[in-house]
């Protein structure tokens, strides 16, 4: 059993309260130390990414008790991937934090922020559903405290808004345990599996309800139509870094979606046959279509942005709904591209805002930096509208190619071109109105002279440009990352190697129920 599977959760939950308790006054040592504890976590992330990279499932029990009555963490293809990508983000949008000083403008959030990626990294690493809404927890009253950080009416609007919304679907998931559990006696994922399909096809009322009432939860998470209302105004209004970190919360709802329908309740399982398909593809379709509509119709660069979110969940859960090999290999590599290309977003955001009264989509004078910010804006919506080169191109035409096949191909495919084509109309809109049309703005040789905004810090610029260089490399590289992405699916289709390591690694527990039968 090795130790280092709960190292990406541990490694935040120690900093945070070291941060909070010695050194609450000191930003230099609370940026210090959260840098340090950031990189130690791409590193750990990046050796359980490569020590599963060949189909090795590795288990950590805590406390040495077996499964299914002790707490597990599982680590495989999918769980370390989403925790690589979750530790790479961090890095970056903590650089913009502290090149921006936006970590000065409020109390805790070095220690928030460590809050919220052990949250996160729980989520992706728990092989459990009950510590799923645990971490889920956890990471919602990280990301509320994040989000009002700095302050101001409309920001703890918003943030009321968001928690709520949330805390009803807290409220549906305890439900959906509570069913479940009655009608199986287990919560781990993978012994839950086993009992599922073996329920009496007369006795299903109980298991289809709790399978319904957690896929409404996901869906809020994952923010699908229409259970989204909560994005947009809660993104839009979060300080930028934090917006960006957000970027990966809406795939923690997918990779739940992708983890609970493939193994607990897969596609041709007869208990919920249809459910999901019937359901999920239809909000997906809307999601697409409501989100990318949102943008055309945005007012202000932020929400802009957040619609843009929307959007791209909706991309992917209409490659997850599909539930084919196919269909989640494409969710998986555009999972990777739309996190990296949202959180560039709403870095890009801040930028501009930094020498503008508001974001609001009107002409004004140029500012300082608007050069190097309206290049990296370009690349950025190069690759959430899906134009080629970039990855956003790619995976639309996996999702494409994926769906070719399917009897919703003609939707799928309308869908999907009308709102890249929409998308594209918006974005070019936006774009043009905050730094083409600026410079044709006339100067008043009689107005006083204003003091110049200075420029934003260079280090603000390195994060946005090493989000923009992983979207290239993950272009570049797509046909390795689409090999891996292609096995990891080739898994979840295929969980009993999962199923059999965390069965059967024996514990404290099954070496004392061995004794009791000798």
């Amino acid at each position: 059993m090795t130790h280092w599977l709960i190292a990406p959760i541990i490694l935040p939950a120690l900093l945070a309260p070291f941060i909070v308790l010695a050194a609450r006054h000191h930003i230099v040592i609370q940026r210090a130390f959260s840098v340090v504890g950031v990189l130690a976590m791409i590193a750990v992330a990046a050796g359980l990414a490569w020590e599963t990279s060949d189909g090795t499932i590795m288990l950590y029990q805590l406390s040495d008790w077996a499964a299914p009555f002790g707490i597990v963490l599982v680590g495989d293809r999918l769980s370390t991937i989403m925790v690589l990508l979750t530790a790479v983000l961090a890095f970056f949008v903590l650089l913009y934090a502290i090149g921006s000083k936006w970590d000065e403008r409020g109390w805790h959030f070095h220690a928030l922020f460590q809050f919220q990626l052990m949250g996160i990294m729980g989520a992706f690493l728990t092989g459990d559903l009950f510590n799923l809404f645990v971490f889920f927890e956890v990471l919602l009253i990280a990301s509320y405290g994040l989000m009002i950080h700095s302050g101001g009416d409309v920001r703890l609007r918003a943030g009321v808004q968001y928690v709520l919304f949330n805390l009803i679907g807290s409220t549906l998931f305890l439900f959906a345990l509570g069913a479940i559990y009655a009608q199986t006696g287990t919560l781990n994922m993978a012994d839950l599996a086993a009992r599922v399909a073996l329920i009496d096809a007369g006795d299903t009322v109980g298991i289809r309800l709790a399978a319904v009432l957690l896929l409404l939860v996901f869906a809020i998470k994952a923010a699908i139509v229409p259970l989204h209302f909560w994005l947009p105004s809660s993104y839009a209004e979060a300080p930028a870094p934090v917006a960006a970190l957000f970027a990966i919360m809406t795939k923690v709802g997918a990779y739940a979606i992708i983890r609970v329908y493939t193994m607990i309740f897969p596609p041709d399982l007869a208990v919920t046959s249809g459910l999901h398909t019937t359901w999920l593809m239809p909000a997906a379709l809307a999601s697409l279509a409501v989100g990318m509509i949102g943008v055309l119709a945005a007012r202000k660069l932020d929400r802009l942005v957040a619609f843009s979110v929307i959007g791209s969940m909706g991309m992917v859960m209409v490659a997850i709904a599909m539930f084919t090999p196919a269909g989640i290999t494409a969710a998986l590599y555009y999972i990777i591209h739309s996190t990296l290309a949202a959180a560039a977003l709403f870095l890009i955001a801040d930028l501009v805002r930094s020498g503008r009264a508001d974001l609001s989509l009107v002409a004004m004078p140029p500012v300082a930096g608007a050069a190097l910010t309206s290049a990296l804006f370009f690349v950025a919506a190069i690759a959430m509208t899906g134009l080629p080169p970039l990855s956003g191109f790619l995976g639309k035409l996996m999702v494409l190619d994926a769906g070719f096949e399917t009897p919703n191909a003609t939707w799928i495919w309308a869908v999907v071109l009308c709102s890249s084509l929409i998308s594209i109309v918006g974005f070019a809109r936006a774009g043009s109105t905050l730094f083409w049309k600026a410079k044709s703005i006339p100067v008043d040789p009689d107005a006083p002279d204003a003091p110049a905004d200075p420029a934003p810090a260079a280090l603000s610029y390195v994060a946005v440009g090493g989000l923009l260089c992983l979207l290239v490399a993950h272009t570049i590289f797509a046909g390795p990352a689409y090999s891996y992405m292609e096995r990891t699916s080739a898994d979840l289709f295929d969980p009993a190697p999962y199923d059999e390591k965390v069965l059967t690694t024996p514990g404290k527990l099954s070496d004392a129920t061995k004794e009791e039968e000798h």
